[in-house]
């Protein structure tokens, strides 16, 4: 008898193992799909998978029907240079703390900017060359570039700049704004347009004239660049387009979320040396950091100037 019973429980054992692998495996008649998922996953992970919400939604960013720079236009009935500015309103769209970044000090150094240009007789449009170049801050490039306007040190002297150990004129603002503007309008003298000026900038004027001379083209669009200078006029393409249309791209904020001018300064004149420049800012009731934000071009501790030259240094007023 109890041989029986253990028979009886070991058929509805394999009888009910038998029914749950037929049910799980089963295909319908219509679909031809089985049960099980073919990524992997069982029933009841997919219905839970789709009931929950996406941790974002991405979408394409919208291209404007014109693209301009300095009145030059993107050429749209060319599908390559479309692409290419395709990828840079992508990559600028999605690298949000970048970008935002972007907004918030435009907000700061755009109005220093700006009248440099527009005295010098450069579009407006080059203030976004800077964006791309150094995201507006004095960086310094694996090449030795220094400055919101990347110069090298050759380029930067030849334009005016002083440039040494203790004074690096780089990064000062204003006057490297100046030394940009006399190199781009230099550039466009030459070339004949500012996508191929601001082409230049970037790979040199010397080499953009050598691939024009080999290849024959006129235009930045019809030349076949190095994979940098090739994406450039499209990125501050991109970065122009963004910051013009912030609500469009995704980038939301209020006047008080950006950066506001620096806080006022006095000008102090100085044709001597400079010993100790901490010392001179605590003379002056301030701290050497902040001495420092105010007048970065300083590289050192101390000013020698043996030249003997009228250093304008700006001094916060508390």
């Amino acid at each position: 008898m109890q041989n029986t019973k253990n028979l009886i429980f070991f058929l509805l054992g394999a009888f009910t193992v038998t029914a749950i692998i037929v049910m799980t495996s089963y295909s319908g008649p219509d679909t031809g799909k089985q049960f099980s998922s073919h990524s992997g996953l069982n029933i009841n992970e997919e219905i839970a998978d789709s009931l929950i919400t996406p941790v974002q939604e991405v979408h394409a960013p919208q291209i404007p029907e014109t693209v301009s720079f300095a009145g030059e236009d993107l050429p749209m009935d060319n599908f390559d240079a479309k692409e290419r500015f395709d990828r840079e309103l992508i990559a600028n769209c999605f690298r949000h703390s970048a970008t935002f970044l972007f907004f918030k000090k435009a907000n700061r150094y755009f109005p220093i900017i700006e009248p440099i240009l527009k005295k010098h007789g450069i579009p407006d449009d080059v203030k976004y060359l800077a964006v791309a170049e150094s995201a507006l801050s004095n960086a310094v490039s694996p090449a030795g570039a220094k400055g919101f306007w990347q110069f090298m040190s050759g380029s930067a002297k030849e334009r005016g700049l002083e440039v040494n150990s203790e004074v690096d004129e780089r990064y000062h603002l204003e006057k490297s704004t100046v030394a940009a503007c006399k190199y781009l309008k230099d550039a466009y003298k030459t070339l004949g347009s500012w996508t191929l000026a601001a082409a230049s900038y970037n790979m040199g004027k010397a080499g953009l004239q050598k691939r024009m001379n080999q290849q024959g083209g006129k235009t930045y669009f019809d030349l076949h660049l190095n994979a940098e200078t090739s994406r450039y006029i499209p990125r501050i393409m991109a970065i122009k387009v963004i910051m013009k249309n912030p609500k469009k791209y995704g980038f939301n904020f209020q006047e008080k979320d950006l950066y506001g001018p620096v806080p006022p300064s006095k000008t102090v004149e100085e044709s001597g040396s400079v010993s100790d420049l901490a010392a001179y800012a605590k003379k002056h009731n301030i701290s050497y950091r902040m001495l420092k934000l105010y007048n970065p071009w300083l590289r050192r501790l101390s000013l020698t100037n043996k030249y003997k030259k009228t250093y304008k240094i700006k001094i916060p007023v508390q």
